[in-house]
């Protein structure tokens, strides 16, 4: 069984995807599809729009055959942690021998030139030098690629994922890169009039009750309009209503406790707490990002602060890589992916939670829990937590929600 491999978001899962997907056929008609999701919360560091087991149902009507969880200690960080964990978890099922990505630009050398560049020491001395120069990793990166002659690639999202996805598939040997130049829309579009729409673009059309039938079905596949048509503005996650529980966080916590938090540089923490005054979460984002801090990494540290995500606990996770593979919906051709899974992969297959984790053990402090549950505590907790994002909890949770199967 030939099959592909996609690290994604699918947030929500539409054209663009589906044109991926179909062009992967393309090129490997007889190929079967397993895709990597984050899960309760993006890379970005805000809720994800639908809930990972909708998201998943949707990827598998879009084309996907098996859907998995990123666990979020690899979801919610950098682009480079999001790619590497992606990866080795699909590496690690024994099944895969073929990487797929997107990139705003078709070139497979430009990318694997850039990753090679990025991997010499001399870059990441340089790198080291900028930041503490008062800048950020990705600026960084982008100032010595701009002097190496390589100017405004670095800029576009896609391009950054998959000069990440080459670095990462060098630990991954057996796994070959094939790389879909993206089409449609830019990522950060907002319009839902040009060819394929973003997902940022749906995503803000929904949230300003501004998504008509007529769009949705222009922008995605049957399955995924007909579920945002169901949507309303009301309905959607907010992280305004974790922003008193961040709040409270910043008020009590001592400055070398919040220090301990992943991500969190010694002064950051009082550009934090210095903006919790807003009256907003927004609001509080605009006032603690700086050139240094950009606000996906402010958001992603407040996630880290509320789920108590710290940086020895990342170093552990990082050491190990995904212990398990989430499956979280499959196609009948997925499902006998599962049988190869577990006869090939050096990971355990987890449809139930309470095989591994109990919500009475999960009480227990971290260090009386096993690595593989410890990782899945945070996705346990996550998805709890994008459940407080919502103006009325349906009480989803790992420990009673199954698998879907199409």
């Amino acid at each position: 069984m030939q099959t592909v491999g996609i690290v994604a978001e699918y947030n929500p899962f539409h054209l663009g995807h589906a044109y991926q997907l179909a062009k992967v056929r393309e090129h490997l008609p007889e190929a079967c599809v397993v895709a990597v999701i984050s899960g309760s919360f993006t890379q970005r560091g805000t809720p994800a729009l639908l809930d990972k087991w909708e998201r998943a149902e949707l990827a598998v009507h879009g084309g996907c055959d098996l859907v998995l969880e990123l666990p979020f200690a690899f979801a919610c960080r950098s682009a480079q942690d999001f790619a590497r964990g992606g990866v080795q978890l699909l590496h690690r099922l024994g099944i895969v021998d073929t990487l797929a990505f997107g990139a705003e630009d078709g070139d497979l050398e430009l990318l694997a030139k850039t990753a090679d560049s990025i991997d010499s020491p001399a870059f990441q001395q340089h790198i080291h030098e900028k930041i503490k120069n008062g800048i950020s990793y990705a600026a960084a990166v982008e100032e010595i690629l701009h002097s190496e002659g390589i100017d405004n690639f670095i800029r576009k999202p896609n391009n950054i994922l998959a000069v990440e996805y080459l670095r990462a598939l060098r630990d991954c040997p057996g796994l070959s890169p094939l790389l879909i130049q993206r089409r449609g829309a830019d990522y950060h579009s907002e319009s839902l009039h040009s060819p394929l729409p973003s997902a940022s673009a749906l995503r803000l059309a929904l949230y300003e009750g501004r998504l008509g039938e007529k769009t949705a079905k222009l922008a995605a596949p049957p399955a995924t309009a007909q579920r945002l048509m169901e949507l309303n503005a009301a309905e959607l996650p907010s992280m305004d209503r974790l922003y008193p529980a961040l709040q409270l966080a910043l008020l009590r916590q001592s400055g070398a406790e919040l220090r301990k938090i992943y991500g969190m540089e010694e002064g950051l923490e009082n550009r934090l707490s210095d903006a919790a005054s807003a009256p907003c979460y927004e609001e509080f984002i605009q006032r603690a990002v700086s050139r240094r801090y950009p606000a996906t990494r402010v958001q992603r540290l407040c996630l880290h602060l509320l789920l108590g995500f710290d940086r020895n606990m990342a170093a552990a996770f990082d050491q190990e890589g995904p212990l398990y593979a989430r499956f979280l919906a499959a196609s009948p051709q997925g499902k006998e992916m599962l049988k190869l899974i577990k006869s090939r992969s050096t990971l355990p297959l987890i449809a139930k939670t309470t095989q591994f984790l109990k919500s009475a053990t999960r009480k227990k402090t971290l260090q009386e829990l096993s690595p593989l549950q410890q990782m899945l505590a945070f996705d346990t907790w996550a998805a709890e937590l994008r459940e407080l994002t919502l103006p009325h909890s349906r009480d989803t949770n790992d420990f009673t929600h199954s698998p879907i199967f199409l």
